[in-house]
């Protein structure tokens, strides 16, 4: 008797996989091995990268709002470690969004913590 394979299921399947890494170069969007790995790694990359999305826009608030602090005279340890002091609890996304769109309410912050 000839073994049975599903072959409608693992067509289907590499099919699923092979759809995915269109726009890929070479051999990367049509061979099912070289494809199969590629997507599997950008699967890893996307999983790393969502992490250090929200870390590097930390940095950059942080930079933002140093810059807005050190035009008013005062460094950004020191007003956060004011902010803190007098329970002021506001976030660092907010604060450089103030820096950036409205400085006049930025401003009114830092006079408020000096």
């Amino acid at each position: 008797m000839p073994r049975s394979v599903n072959h409608v299921a693992s067509r289907n399947r590499r099919k699923k996989v092979l759809k995915l890494t269109r726009g890929y170069i070479g051999a990367r969007k049509n061979v099912w091995t070289v494809a199969k790995n590629t997507w599997e790694k950008g699967l890893t990359y996307a999983y790393r990268d969502r992490k250090n999305k929200k870390r590097n826009f930390r940095a950059l608030w942080i930079q933002r709002i140093n810059a807005a602090a050190r035009l008013q005279g005062m460094s950004y340890s020191r007003l956060m470690g004011a902010l803190h002091k007098n329970e002021i609890d506001i976030n660092r996304k907010v604060l450089a969004d103030l820096a950036m769109n409205h400085p006049e309410a930025f401003k009114a912050i830092v006079d408020k913590v000096k």
